[in-house]
């Protein structure tokens, strides 16, 4: 193992990948710093360029944006109560209260160490288990993957912050949007409605340009801005004292055991982590009273959860070639451009490649830990830039990456009406990310389907003899009975907290 990562680091040699690296940690600390565009929207914008970069430059990329955006997430969340990623909501309850009380130094280089810490555990954790489970995922047939499918889709539905029910109505969109094309069974056109530029389908990279490329703008282009006013920290402010290292050491250890765990979970299990880490941490303070009024385990203990999620959402891809969140969707989207698919006998058929991607985590990891401290005035600056600035930039390449694709102009089009569609859909409350996993997992979905049902010959108990395909359907009910228990008891306490009609009021 030693002299397979040892090969992957000697791949650096190639300044190619040493370039991408450095052009993902950048760009993803940007995203993740401005927000609004987010790392689903960067790597949207870039998937016209993947074939162009090869399975393993496109790899490289991706992956640095996606670590880079968890980084930046955290320095709005401290210095200005604005979480750049959904991930870094709970970084601001104890973040900006330390940037109050004049400690944004130490709650950023803390924020940053315990991100490292968790980056090179998560890629540890996945330089370990992804060639061992490799070897157990051979053993799945085709109900596994169907419940593995069934779980990807159902989970971010129940465990989604918005409401379940359009979580379901943007999966089951995605799943009929994908099903347009060649019928994989028989070769038959269905859903075409005789136009020949759909005889393939429609274009992955046009629906997620404009899903979240296009639609992003447009919602950022109606939107008031008002530059913040913004006070980085000096260099010699960035050091925490021992009581503050001693406090966040510990809890940035089990942030990133636990963020491990739940990104190997289907859902939102970046966002999810952050919070399993803060309610850990407070449960077993000596003083959970200074949670939420500047607690440094509450920056430690989070930054490192969502960290470790990240690098732990590559197993089931690399392993299953199932992606568990949006941001893999995209990245399993530009391997199948480039012609690689991902799945139980990866590691073994491409070992150069994934031996390159684990060196060039490590790089990343580390890149980030020596631009954000000393860049972190420049990074906060750049938040001086309107949004809207940005934005004819971000349409431009959207428009000349899908066109590039296929040199097709229906692909434009499709794009366009896409962006029109999320950008209406978003203003309604319905989120994007469902519908792009839906698009991604249809085929692997469908094919499971029909396989499960060849194999089972109508004998509706053959799945109770699939003893792991019943545990994953099994937790997906579970989930789905805690989702409905929740939104139960909002409803209720919404109820109970509606003030009574007055008799000088009534209703």
């Amino acid at each position: 193992m030693l002299d397979d990562l040892g090969a992957g680091f000697a791949a650096f040699a190639n300044p190619t990948f040493l370039m991408l690296a450095v052009i993902g940690v950048v760009l993803g600390t940007l995203v993740g710093v401005l927000p609004g565009i987010g790392p689903i929207g960067a790597m949207s914008v870039l998937l016209g360029v993947t074939t162009q970069l090869g399975p393993t430059g496109s790899l490289i990329l991706f992956a640095g944006i996606y670590f880079g955006s968890t980084y930046g997430g955290s320095t709005t969340s401290i210095l200005l109560n604005v979480p750049g990623e959904a991930s870094s909501v709970v970084t601001a309850l104890d973040g900006y209260e330390m940037t109050k009380r004049g400690r944004s130094g130490p709650a950023l280089t803390i924020a940053a160490v315990s991100s490292f810490i968790a980056g090179t555990i998560a890629i540890f954790g996945l330089m370990m288990f992804a060639p061992w489970l490799s070897g157990l995922a051979v053993e799945l047939g085709p109900p596994e993957y169907l419940a593995l499918c069934i779980a990807g889709l159902g989970l971010l539905a129940a465990l989604s912050s918005g409401s379940t029910a359009k979580s379901i109505v943007m999966i089951c969109a995605g799943l009929a949007i994908a099903t347009v094309g060649i019928d994989p069974s028989r070769g038959d056109l269905r859903f075409t409605f005789g136009s020949d530029a759909l005889a393939e389908g429609f274009s992955f990279i046009a629906l997620v340009m404009g899903v979240f490329g296009v639609a992003e703008a447009l919602t950022l282009a109606g939107r008031k801005w008002r530059p913040p006013a913004v006070k980085a920290p000096r260099l010699r402010e960035l050091l925490p004292s021992k009581q503050e290292a001693r406090e966040a050491t510990p809890a940035a250890l089990r942030g990133s055991g636990l963020g491990f765990l739940l990104g190997l979970v289907p859902g939102p299990a970046a966002v999810l982590s952050t919070f399993a880490s803060y309610v850990t941490e407070r449960k077993i303070s000596r003083r959970p009273e200074k949670f939420g009024s500047g607690a440094i385990a509450g920056v430690a203990g989070p930054e490192a959860a969502n960290n470790a999620a990240a690098g732990a959402a590559f197993v089931p891809l690399l392993v299953l070639g199932i992606p568990f969140a949006p941001t893999m969707a995209l990245v399993l989207a530009a391997l199948l451009l480039n012609g690689v698919v991902p799945g139980p006998t990866f590691v073994d058929d491409q070992p150069e490649m994934f031996w390159t991607v684990i060196a060039a985590m490590y790089i990343a990891n580390f890149m980030l830990l020596v631009l954000n401290l000393p860049l972190v005035g420049l990074f906060t600056r750049l938040l001086a830039i309107p949004p809207q600035a940005l934005m004819p930039f971000v349409i431009g390449l959207c428009i000349v990456g899908v066109y590039a694709e296929n040199n097709s102009m229906v692909d434009v089009v499709v794009m366009l009406v896409a962006g029109l569609l999320g950008f209406v859909l978003r203003r309604s409350g319905f989120s994007m990310a469902p519908f792009v996993l839906a698009v991604v997992l249809q085929p692997t979905l469908e094919s499971s389907l029909r396989q499960t049902l060849a194999l089972s010959d109508g004998n509706p108990g053959y799945l109770l003899g699939r003893p792991v395909a019943m545990v994953i359907l099994g937790a997906i009910l579970v989930a789905v009975i805690l989702s409905v228990r929740r939104a139960a008891v909002l409803r209720k306490q919404a109820r109970t907290d509606e003030p009574a009609p007055s008799a000088s009021n009534p209703k």
